[in-house]
């Protein structure tokens, strides 16, 4: 039985002044659709986004939404108002809902985003007021939820926390994501927009794998085609050079085909240049291998300790991954390592005259009133790269800026736009040491896949704070983890991490297909008295606190206490408190179970 149409776009078509972001566009988003938005910085897709949730028109073209359909959209910066709780703004967006089932689903909704109520949304960092903003559309229970950059601002655990929310939760989904990651494990279909495709996008079903595939195939057709269309188009050219005259009707009916042919041959062309942006980042000539070395390096903020006893030796050719949840202390330890701020404890040893080249993702370098032109060339008309001028205008194209950008304020261009200006500036300044601090925030696909290959490339070093996994596993040698709590800890890779991560819940996945615990205990050997006397009553301890959180569970849902607001608050907080002290044990089974030879 095919799935009802919820929400879809006929013959859509929006431009701003002379630049068209898409034309004649269609398509529709049915129920169970989980879909996954890309395309190029400019495409338009946060623009289309808008026009489906209906708060932009589009200039041409029909919306048409489902009678009764009720549509959430998260924008990629959400706002709020300037003071109140938490909990106000999730009942705020409640307005129409009955009074009975408020309370309970205030309560599920902060549950289920792990939000205190009493929090003042003044002092949430950008991940929770991501996480906020979330909570507050699915809070009101909407039967299709638009999503412009969701991950943005989230870190590791955020994202793998959105992917089951979604999963578990969301009836429809449409998302602009460059997450691919993310698009993998959520995505049961991909469109992309892009006017390099003849009807403006390009669908496939299945994950973001299953869509690089599928477009593989598509572009090698088009190239067939066009190569075809240009072997036509040749041999009519020939022909009308012969002298063909159109004395007869046939004659002029084979003339207007050859000229409609050479327009579409000209139209597939254009549609087929697709130019990735000309990232190569330099590193300096240093002969020295060994750049920086720290030992026993501390730091505290806040009178939290965010690292300690840290030694770490950073040569030529390393490439650190710096991962950790969101106030870890990532920016802060990049910090010291740049001296910017002192360590509390530890050494730094620095190579002489080492240079750190920085990329810091507030982006306040820039000065948003000052043209692009003297952004990228502030001192004339020319970048010097690599030991030779460039014309600003060569230099714009390079990072994909319009020859009418030059004269435009950076405060006028995209997240994306600005992105590219950084990177232009950070390729422009030989390092020993880079420092990339969320640089693949806002990045379309494209774009990102490019930074990839030259920071692999880096003959230098690098530390890279991002949350973009597939960046991660692509480019990091050695992955650094701060745990937010003092601790670090290197892995080997991205998915020694994961793994690491994942172990409780593995753990757990085979306890329910098995049904007893006791089926994964091997015979435990090379374990302290204390530790195996702990390791012997962790079976028990996991099944009480897994009771513990079906008891939690079943006082949070029971009915009688449904219009009780604070009742009901608590008993989810406990049922929280339950859920973390069940990973807590899985965390610590993994832990000695990994002891084992």
């Amino acid at each position: 039985m095919a799935s009802s149409l919820l929400l879809s776009c006929e013959g859509i078509s929006k431009a701003y002044g002379a630049r068209v972001l898409f034309d004649e566009l269609s398509f529709g988003l049915f129920e169970g659709d989980h879909a996954g938005l890309v395309g190029p910085n400019g495409s338009g897709k946060s623009t289309l986004l808008r026009i489906l949730a209906g708060i932009d028109a589009a200039d041409r073209g029909t919306r048409s939404v489902r009678g009764g359909l009720r549509i959430g959209y998260v924008p990629q910066d959400p706002e709020f108002p300037s003071s109140g709780t938490v909990e106000d703004v999730i009942a705020a967006a409640l307005g129409g809902a009955d009074e009975d089932a408020r309370p309970r689903r205030i309560a599920r909704a902060l549950g289920r985003a792990n939000l205190d109520a009493g929090l003042e949304v003044a002092e949430l960092s950008g991940g929770w007021r991501k996480r906020l903003a979330i909570a507050r559309e699915l809070a009101a229970e909407p039967d299709v939820l638009l999503m412009d950059e969701p991950t943005n601002h989230l870190d590791v655990e955020g994202i793998v926390w959105l992917e089951e929310l979604l999963r578990d939760d969301a009836r429809a989904v449409l998302v602009v994501s460059h997450d691919r990651y993310f698009l993998e494990h959520v995505a049961t279909r991909i469109l992309e927009l892009d006017r390099a495709y003849r009807d403006g996008v390009f669908q496939a079903d299945g994950g973001y794998s299953e869509f690089l595939a599928r477009r593989d195939e598509y572009l090698r057709g088009q190239a067939a085609y066009e190569q075809s269309l240009a072997n036509t188009v040749r041999r009519e050219i020939e022909w009308l050079r012969q002298g063909a005259k159109a004395r007869s009707t046939k004659a002029r009916g084979r003339i207007k085909e050859a000229e409609r042919l050479q327009q579409e041959l000209a139209e597939a062309r254009e549609r087929g240049l697709r130019r990735p942006a000309g990232i190569e980042l330099t590193a300096s000539a240093r002969p020295t291998k060994k750049l920086l070395v720290t030992r026993g390096l501390g730091k505290s903020l806040g009178g939290r300790v965010l690292f300690r006893d840290l030694d770490l030796s950073i040569t030529r050719g390393t490439r650190i991954g710096l991962v950790g949840p969101n106030g870890s202390g990532k920016t802060t330890f990049l910090d010291v390592l740049a001296g910017s701020i002192a360590p509390d404890t530890g050494v730094i040893e620095r190579a002489d005259g080492l240079h750190v080249v920085r990329f810091e993702q507030n982006r306040q370098r820039l000065d948003l009133a000052v043209s692009l032109r003297r952004t990228l060339a502030p001192e004339g008309d020319t970048v010097l790269w690599q030991g030779r001028h460039e014309h600003v205008a060569s230099w714009a194209k390079r990072f994909l800026f319009r020859p009418e950008q030059l004269e435009m304020p950076v405060g006028r261009l995209s997240g994306g736009e600005q992105a590219r200006i950084l990177i232009a500036q950070l390729m422009c300044q030989p390092a020993d040491l880079l420092m990339l601090d969320e640089p693949t925030n806002d990045l379309d696909i494209p774009t990102l896949e490019v930074l990839e290959d030259s920071l692999a490339e880096f003959a230098g070093a690098l530390v890279l704070v991002t949350h973009d996994r597939l960046m991660l596993e692509r480019v990091s040698t050695v992955l650094l983890a701060l745990d937010g709590e003092g601790g670090a800890e290197t892995f080997a890779d991205h998915f020694q991490w994961q793994d690491a991560r994942a172990a409780r819940r593995e753990v757990s996945g085979a306890v329910g297909e098995g049904g007893s615990a006791a089926r994964l205990r091997p015979r435990a050997k090379r374990l302290s008295y204390l530790e195996q006397r702990e390791w012997d009553g962790m079976e028990a301890a996991v099944l009480d606190a897994e009771a513990t959180v079906d008891a939690c569970r079943r006082a949070a849902e029971e009915p009688t206490i449904a219009s009780d607001a604070s009742a009901l608050q608590a008993r989810y907080a406990a049922l929280e408190a339950a859920r973390a002290e069940v990973d807590r044990l899985y965390a610590r089974w993994a832990e000695l179970e990994a002891k084992q030879p």
